[in-house]
């Protein structure tokens, strides 16, 4: 909801914490933005946020409204985990928001902007961290375990790649770094977009200090950051931890990202 907004997103469709919305929701929202062009669906991978979104899409065509959807699927660190098939949408998903929601403000056609999300889900590589569990509110409790000295990679409540015991900032910089730049992979002379991002109970000096070791890698690798964003953006309720994004930027996406915005979670140019 934080990404509705001039520039952005015109609707979001949450569902209860950490669960889908449902199909009724989505049709209504979906009718709701429609301006006679048609409406894009940009879809974590989630199999229930899929599975309701594909059901939305079709109750939507069939009153005349044209339905195209892009599944954002970046968190290289889990390839099949206890919700998806195949990798799951995190920290990419703001990325591809704000440019697709850039390229929709300029006029581009419902075509344009799902191929210009395609090419962004294509190019953006994430993976986490948490020092914690969270709190759903219905369960009361933190969702799993995890020792004061220990940390989890991977993210979103739910089991990881691995369970280690507490490592410097550097050293898990370099852990969620690699096989992020290794997937694409990235290389020398790209320019990127690094995105930091804190869970919910991560303080800011904290990410500007994974920041500063993201940037020495990059540095060393010849990869250069031409735009970068540090904060809390997509979080898990009050977990301690973050994510790295890195997005290869092209000279498109760099412009509608540097395009005006103006919603509460994201604003500048305006």
């Amino acid at each position: 909801g934080g990404f509705v907004g001039m520039g952005m997103l015109d609707a979001a469709c949450p569902g209860a914490v950490f669960t889908s919305p449902v199909p009724d929701q989505m049709q209504a929202a979906t009718k709701a933005v429609n301006g006679g062009a048609g409406v894009l669906h940009i879809v974590k991978n989630y199999t229930g946020d899929i599975m309701n979104f594909d059901l939305a899409a079709q109750l939507t065509e069939t009153e005349g409204i044209k339905v195209k959807s892009v599944v954002i699927a970046d968190d290289v660190a889990v390839k099949d985990s206890l919700y998806t098939a195949g990798r799951r949408g995190v920290g990419g998903t703001v990325l591809a928001e704000k440019i697709v929601g850039a390229a929709a403000e300029a006029g581009a056609d419902l075509d344009k902007v799902t191929a210009l999300c395609q090419k962004v889900q294509d190019n953006v590589r994430s993976m986490g961290m948490a020092l914690t569990s969270c709190t759903v509110p219905a369960a009361g409790k933190p969702t799993f375990e995890l020792g004061e000295d220990e940390m989890e990679i991977g993210i979103h409540g739910e089991p990881g790649r691995t369970r280690m015991k507490l490592a410097p900032a550097d050293q898990i910089v370099e852990m969620l770094m690699t096989p992020i730049l290794e997937d694409l992979p990235f290389k020398s002379g790209d320019r990127v977009l690094a995105f930091v991002n804190g869970m919910g109970g991560t303080p800011l000096i904290e990410l500007y200090v994974v920041y500063n070791a993201v940037n020495q890698m990059l540095k060393g690798r010849g990869i250069t950051i031409a735009r970068n964003l540090v904060g809390s953006y997509i979080t898990s309720l009050e977990m301690a931890g973050c994510s790295i994004s890195l997005l290869r930027l092209d000279d498109e996406m760099t412009r509608f990202w540097d395009a005006p915005v103006n919603t509460p979670g994201l604003r500048w140019g305006v």
